[in-house]
Order: C-alpha cells, then structure tokens, then sequence
C-alpha cells in the first residue's frame, strides 16, 4: 500500500517528507497505523551523521504508538485492532540477554541501524513510491511513517482506552529516562542524583529518581523553560551548570558528593564524563545515557586513581537497562494512577509535514519534548 513518511536522502541531510509504499506483514510481523511519534534527539543524530546507517534513503522515527491494521499469525498474538506502543529495541525472547532479563541488549539489536530486516539483511520493507529503491527502517520500525511494517518482536500490546499520543513516549524516551535512574544508576530513598541535560530523556530521569525516593534532585540545563519542568517534576533544584550542581550535591552530603550522576545531554562529549565523575562520592556511579558520534575515540578525562582507590563507576544505560515487555506495561501503570507524568512533558504537537520545525524547536531549546500526532 502506498504511505508517506519522512526520510533523509544523505547524512548530513534534513528529512524530507516522501511517498512511499509499504509492503505487507509476513508471518511473525504486523502492520500498524501511528497515531503518534516523538521527535527524539537520536533520529537527529541519523540526519546529521553522527549514527551512519546501513542503507540510504532512511527513514527516521523509533518512538511510536498506533494501531494494527494488519497481522498475519505471530508468535505474541498480535491481532488487528489491536493498540500498541513500539519498542525500539527488539526483543526475541530467547537469546542469552532475553532469557537473562536484559531484553535491551537482545540480539536483534545488532540490526537496528541495517534499515533491513534482522534477519535478512537484503530484505526491505518500505521503498520510494513508484521506484524499487529500497528504503532503510530506523530501529526496524520508522515511526516517522504514517504505516509502517514491522516485526511482532517490535511491539508492545496496551489496553485501548490509552492515549496513543501520549504512552507513544513509553517507547524510547520515558523507558531510557526513568530507567537509567531506577535501573541503571540504581537510585535508592535518601539518595542525591544530578541529571546533566534535561530533555525528554532527561526529565523521565527526574521522575525516575523522584520514583526511586532520592532526597535530593538537581537538574542541571542552561536552558529555563527545561530546569522549571524538571522542579515540577521531581527535581529538588534546578541549575545551569555542573559546577553549581557538584557544589550543591557536596553541600547535601557532608562534602561526599552525589550518589550518581546520569548524564542525558543531547550530544554526549568526553568532558562530561570527567564532570560527572568529580561530581560523585566514592563508590558513585555515572550513567553514561547520552549518545554523540558514535565513531569518536576520544579518551575520556577520568583519573584512573578515581576508579580504582574510590570506587567510582561508569556505568553504560541502553534503554535505561529495561526489558520493555514488562517495563512498558508497569510505566502504563504508573501513568494510570498519576505518578508518571507524560501530558505534562509534551511542549508541542506537530503534523508530519512539520517535522522539520519540530526539530529547530529542540535544536533553539523550545521543546521539551514535541510529538508528531497523525490524522
């Protein structure tokens, strides 16, 4: 059937919005209807280059929810009507990872950036309309597309009374936000917690650490609008750099410094970590959450001396460490009854055709968080 959805020709590239035409669900996967997706920072990091990806044109967007509109047998029961939210990490089920209980690092991950099935690495699902020039799937879904084709290991089922254009977040930035605080930097009652960069992953970390019981939460951004949502969101104090955060957090803890530190920037650099780690009491721990270019080798400006005689750790958070078949359905459970705050967090809703805007607005520091709602 043909669809439209927004793609980049090239890195470094602007996404464009293009007929396209998707091709049915095989056995094993679904076609769904988006009724929403978020405007998150890694599909900008597709457009400007700095995550390459297998295949061009690519068509972006991992962040979704939607409706299924077509769904030969599969192996999670999917069925058509049914409402779901997208993952935009896979899941399998019986990998080491999955069967370990560490569903975000499934092995089906490796293909995310292929733009073809996992499976099959000559196998597409979308093109150009009128072409057989083969279009690549961001995270093997592109919710960026009005209907998209994707694998059942890709989707998560809701109850239908939700709204899509709202638990659309439950898909990448709530999960990677509230998880690297619960899961990832294990935040415990009474704990302090600086989060560095307060954008839509970084306000989920606020509520995560506010969830976890943390006594103290400082929000660390230069921008205004980000740090007064992040105090009506949890955070305890909101400031404008890592020194001030660093000083307040030894202030709280009798000059120790902060149990963790979640670093969730929109463009991760070398001296962040550095930063972070002098923030932290020993036996600390930074979550390293934020992406960049992927390519850079860097060395990272952390004593060593940190490391071993005070036992700081640097801890990686991939979807905030969730296994999102349970951890998608508890977050719709804390939406429910009003501890996880999701209308609160959208700035601004846009259209497809306004993608682009969506993105200056994050790139000026307008948005918390902008969706794209379809008709």
């Amino acid at each position: 059937m043909q669809t439209r959805g927004a793609i980049v020709r090239q890195a470094p590239g602007k996404y464009e919005v293009v007929d396209l035409e998707v091709d049915d669900p095989r056995p094993g996967e679904v076609q769904v209807k988006l009724v929403a997706s978020g405007l998150c920072h890694s599909d900008d990091h597709i457009a400007t280059g700095d995550i390459p990806v297998g295949v061009y044109p690519f068509a972006g967007g991992h962040e979704g929810a939607g409706i299924v509109t077509a769904a030969p047998p599969n192996h999670k029961g999917i069925k058509e009507g049914d409402h779901v939210v997208f993952s935009f990490l896979p899941s399998c089920g019986h990998c080491r990872w999955c069967a370990s209980g560490q569903q975000n690092l499934c092995d089906l991950g490796a293909g995310l950036l292929a733009g073809s099935r996992w499976e099959d690495t000559s196998s597409f699902r979308l093109k150009l309309a009128g072409t057989d020039t083969p279009v690549g799937q961001m995270c093997g879904i592109s919710t960026f597309v009005e209907t998209t084709t994707v694998s059942a290991d890709s989707v998560v089922k809701v109850d239908s009374d939700l709204p899509l254009d709202k638990i659309c977040l439950l898909g990448c930035n709530v999960g990677t936000g509230w998880g690297s605080a619960v899961n990832s930097a294990e935040v415990q009652p009474g704990h302090t917690v600086i989060v560095m960069g307060i954008g839509g992953v970084g306000i989920n970390a606020v509520q995560g650490a506010a969830h976890a019981g943390a006594a103290n939460i400082i929000a660390v951004d230069p921008v205004a609008l980000k740090r007064e949502n992040a105090t009506q969101l949890g955070a305890t104090h909101g400031v404008e750099t890592m020194e001030e955060a660093t000083e307040l957090a030894k202030q709280f803890t009798n000059g120790q410094g902060a149990d963790s530190a979640i670093i969730t920037v929109g463009i991760i650099k070398p001296e962040y970590v550095g930063q972070a780690m002098a923030a932290i009491r020993k036996a600390g721990t930074v979550v390293v959450t934020a992406l960049g270019n992927i390519a850079d080798t860097t060395p990272l400006p952390v004593s060593m001396a940190d490391v071993t005689l005070f036992q700081k750790r640097i801890q990686g958070s991939l979807f905030g460490a969730s296994n999102p078949n349970w951890d998608i359905l508890r977050q719709v459970e804390l939406y429910r009854a009003g501890a996880l705050k999701l209308d609160e967090v959208i700035t601004t809703t846009y259209t497809l055709d306004q993608i682009g805007e969506g993105y200056e607005a994050m790139h000026a520091g307008k948005n918390q968080k902008g969706v794209i709602v379809y008709s």
